[in-house]
């Protein structure tokens, strides 16, 4: 993958071929030159839709940093996630506090230390996450998306209801 190629594009006078070195020149260099740790103090918390999240790693926001396609990010979840549909395949390490999954509509429960698998389904996986504990303890995890894979699926995200902590 040629990673960001927009300012490759700006440049109409060179060939397709010089074009992919290029790009593929950019991705060595971002591999050896880019932050190897990503310090929290970097990252922003900011309430989405699907609750409190913190992105670590994000192709769209980080380019910063030596790996380029992982999504990486810690999300607080104080009542419950807003309720979305993707194609999965990513995995959830719950960091602090007790609560439970809804995937398409079973119930998976979850504390501190489990790894949580969303699995990959065609047609997508429908889920929400809940906070068992009292809000002014938040569930939190850390969630892993290689974004190859994530690609290669044509994964999108349909969001179905907002966590309740969302003001839009």
């Amino acid at each position: 993958m040629l990673g960001d190629t927009s300012s490759l594009r700006q440049d109409p006078g060179m060939d397709p071929d010089a074009l992919a070195i290029r790009g593929l020149k950019e991705v060595v260099a971002r591999s050896n030159d880019g932050s190897i740790v990503v310090r929290r103090a970097d990252r922003d918390l900011f309430q989405a839709r699907q609750g409190k999240l913190l992105f670590y790693l994000c192709p769209n926001n980080h380019r910063d940093t030596a790996l380029l396609e992982w999504r990486v990010f810690i999300q607080e979840i104080r009542t419950c996630s807003g309720k979305h549909k993707h194609a999965g395949g990513l995995t959830i390490f719950v960091l602090d506090g007790v609560g439970y999954t809804m995937i398409d509509g079973a119930r998976l429960d979850w504390k501190k230390g489990d790894l949580v698998l969303l699995p990959m389904k065609v047609g997508g996986v429908e889920h929400q996450h809940f906070n068992l504990g009292p809000p002014n303890k938040p569930a939190v995890w850390i969630a892993i998306i290689n974004m190859a894979i994530h690609d290669y699926l044509a994964s999108d995200l349909e969001q179905i209801e907002n966590s309740p902590d969302y003001i839009g």
